[in-house]
Formats: structure tokens, C-alpha cells, sequence
């Protein structure tokens, strides 16, 4: 079988390294432009791309593949299937019809939950008790087609974005290597999602991602887990930045954003109902940290009485 893949980030390489590794003919790997990246902005291949190159698969970044050359392009390439994964491009109608079995997509959510960019994330902001994998075929539409099949998985009090993340990883690839073989010998079907049930999983933003003190501890605290390890949730300590990367709850009063404990278990702030205990942070020029190890170092930067996100 001619398979074509499309795909960008890490998430995507784990698919592209099972599908590598199986008796399938991958023919050409298709992934967004270079983009810079870094401190010195220069520009970086993505994880499917390096992959691709380090065994030899020719590499296509077409900016859009509503081009007709691009589509043409796609089209000598006579694939059967093309599977595509965090791609980040649109595949417009014609291009769905290119290959012989159509394209699947492997979509980081229980469908029809979480259609859209970051269905990890914001599962886990969400309180959602389980995630998992759909692998589908493609339609026109956001992740709305038939779902082939379904792997799940419980989301912990503990999980973070990116523990949830590595975990999708790990599942989605075997999925999609089931759901190809049950296409080639005709055997799987794919099931109509209930779009009554759909929600939308909107792209993260670093906006989103400061710490507003006045919403409730539970939010905040499954925030700070979702957004780990990016765009990672931040607020703002005597003027100066500072990155929170863990959390529990905790018991306590006080002015919303207001230190109103700080030992070696870590800084309770007020939040608008109960209090957060912040246990790992990142302070300007620093590295991420232990509040323990901050505590020990910069006690005298946690006074009570001092106001976050002021």
C-alpha cells in the first residue's frame, strides 16, 4: 500500500515512526514551512520533517494545498491512503479524493469532544475524567468524519498537558495502524459523530495562560496542570514575571492573588474562593524550580501580605 503522511509536530512523528517501521510503502511526508524558532530565530524543521529525512522519504511543505501545482503534485504520487496527523493545513475536498482509500486522520480527543487544535489541553482544563484517540476519515469539515475507531484512557488528578500528551503518543499509533489494515481488507466501518455532542477545542494563547486570581482554586489549579508545558500559566511578583508549572489545592483566605502562606510545602495564594499552594515555579533569568529550593534562596521575595498578578 502507497501511503502518503501528513503531519508536523512531535505527536505526529510517533505515528510516522510506527508507520515506518510497518510492511506500508511510505512514499512522501508532507509538513508546514519552516518556522523559526529559539533565540536566535532561526528557522527549525519540524519533528516529521527531520524524521522523514533521517530515512531517506522526500519531504513536500507546500504553504497550502488549495494550490492546484500542490495538489497535482499529490496526485502523481499515486497513493492509496494518506494519513494525516497535527498537520495544520486545511485539506480542501479535492484533496480528500486524491487517494485511492480516501485519508484518515488521528485526532488527540474521544470524538466528537475536543474537534479543533489543542484537544489535550483543554481536556485536562476541562476536568474531563478520560481522553483518548479517534482515528477517522476525513471530511471537509473540523474533525467531523465517521470515526473508525476509538482508544481511551483515564485523565488523573496529576495529569498535565504534556503527561497526557505522551501518553495519546504512545496510543494513537497503533490505532491508526488497526484502523489501515481494517480498510485494506474492507472490514471496518466508520460510525457518524453526533454533532449534539461536539465541542470546540480552541488553539492556546499565551493570553489565556495568565493567572487571574479571581477565579475559582479548582480552575486555576487544573489550568496550571493543562498548560504544562506550554504555554505555561503565569502571573506577575513584585512587577516581575513569574511562571507557575504546579499546584494543589489548598485551605485559605484573603485578597484574590494575595501570598497568604509560604513554607518549604510551598506559596499559598488566595484565589477567589480557597487557596492554590504553588509548588514548582520559575522565577525572571532562573530555571524551573522546587518552591522548597526557592524557599531556602529567596524567602525574602515571598512576603505575606504581597499581592500576585499587581
Amino acid at each position: 500500500m502507497r501511503i502518503v503522511f501528513a503531519g508536523t509536530p512531535e505527536f505526529a512523528a510517533e505515528h510516522l515512526k510506527a508507520l515506518l517501521d510497518s510492511p506500508y510503502d511510505i512514499v512522501a511526508v508532507y509538513t508546514q514551512p519552516d518556522r523559526p524558532a529559539g533565540r536566535g530565530q532561526k528557522l527549525m524543521p519540524s519533528p516529521v520533517k527531520q524524521l522523514a529525512e533521517q530515512h531517506g522519504i522526500p519531504v513536500l511543505q507546500p504553504p497550502t494545498l488549495r494550490d492546484a501545482d500542490a495538489q497535482a503534485e499529490l496526485a502523481a504520487l499515486q497513493p492509496d491512503l494518506m494519513v494525516v496527523v497535527a498537520y495544520g493545513l486545511i485539506l480542501p475536498q479535492v484533496v480528500l479524493d486524491i487517494p485511492r482509500l480516501g485519508c484518515i486522520n488521528s485526532h488527540a480527543s474521544l470524538l466528537p469532544r475536543w474537534r479543533g487544535a489543542a484537544p489535550i489541553q483543554r481536556a485536562v482544563e476541562a476536568g474531563d475524567r478520560e481522553s483518548g484517540v479517534t482515528v477517522m476519515r476525513m471530511e471537509a469539515g473540523l474533525d467531523t468524519g465517521p470515526m473508525l475507531l476509538k482508544v481511551s484512557t483515564p485523565i488523573s488528578a496529576t495529569d498535565t498537558g504534556g503527561s497526557l500528551h505522551d501518553r495519546l503518543a504512545e496510543m494513537g499509533p497503533p490505532a491508526v495502524l488497526q484502523a489501515i489494515a481494517g480498510l485494506a481488507d474492507g472490514t471496518l466501518q466508520g460510525e457518524v459523530q453526533d454533532d449534539a455532542l461536539a465541542t470546540y477545542a480552541h488553539k492556546l494563547n499565551k493570553d489565556e495562560a495568565r493567572l487571574d486570581w479571581n477565579r475559582p482554586a479548582v480552575e486555576l489549579e487544573r489550568l496550571i496542570r493543562a498548560f504544562n508545558p506550554w504555554p505555561v500559566c503565569h502571573s506577575t511578583l513584585s512587577g516581575e514575571a513569574v511562571k507557575v508549572l504546579a499546584a494543589t489545592l489548598a485551605e485559605g483566605h484573603g485578597q484574590p492573588g494575595e501570598i497568604i502562606g509560604a513554607s518549604k510545602d510551598g506559596l499559598l495564594v488566595a484565589c477567589a474562593d480557597q487557596a492554590l499552594r504553588l509548588t514548582r515555579l520559575q522565577l525572571p533569568g532562573g530555571k524551573a524550580l522546587s518552591f522548597s529550593d526557592l524557599f531556602n534562596s529567596r524567602r525574602e521575595k515571598f512576603a505575606i501580605g504581597t499581592v500576585l498578578g499587581q
